[in-house]
C-alpha cells in the first residue's frame, strides 16, 4: 500500500513533467548523420523535438545498463563461484552427519551363539 502511494506520488508529476514537455517542444528538427555534408547530407531524418531528448534519453539508459552490468560481471562469476562451493560444502557435511549419526547409533544386539553340546 505504502509503495504504491509513494510510486503514485513520485510518478504523477514525472508524467505530467514529461507530457507538458513534449507538448512544448512539438517543432521538427532536422537530425544529420553526415558529418561531413551538412548542405547535402547522406542521411537525416525530421523528428519533433521531445522525440528525439526521448530516443536519446532512452539510449542513455541502455548504453548505462550494458555498461554496468558488464562492470559486474566479475561480482556475478564470484557469487557463482561461492555458491557452488557452499552447495559442495553443504553435501559434504550431509555426508558426514550421516556417516557420524551410523557410527554413533548403538550396535544392534545380536542373539549369543547357541553351544551345542555333543551328547553325553
Amino acid at each position: 500500500m505504502f509503495r504504491k502511494i509513494v510510486l503514485t506520488i513520485i510518478l504523477v508529476p514525472l508524467a505530467i513533467i514529461i507530457v507538458a514537455f513534449a507538448v512544448a517542444n512539438r517543432e521538427t528538427v532536422r537530425v544529420i548523420f553526415d558529418p561531413f555534408d551538412q548542405a547535402n547530407p547522406a542521411y537525416s531524418a525530421s523528428l519533433p523535438l521531445w522525440l528525439l531528448v526521448f530516443l536519446l534519453v532512452s539510449f542513455g539508459v541502455i548504453v548505462g545498463g550494458i555498461a554496468a552490468w558488464l562492470r559486474q560481471s566479475k561480482w556475478r562469476r564470484l557469487a557463482r563461484r561461492l555458491d557452488s562451493e557452499v552447495r559442495e560444502l553443504r553435501r559434504e557435511m550431509q555426508t558426514i552427519d550421516a556417516r557420524q549419526t551410523l557410527s554413533s547409533a548403538p550396535p544392534a544386539t545380536q542373539p549369543a551363539p547357541l553351544s551345542i553340546a555333543p551328547p553325553t
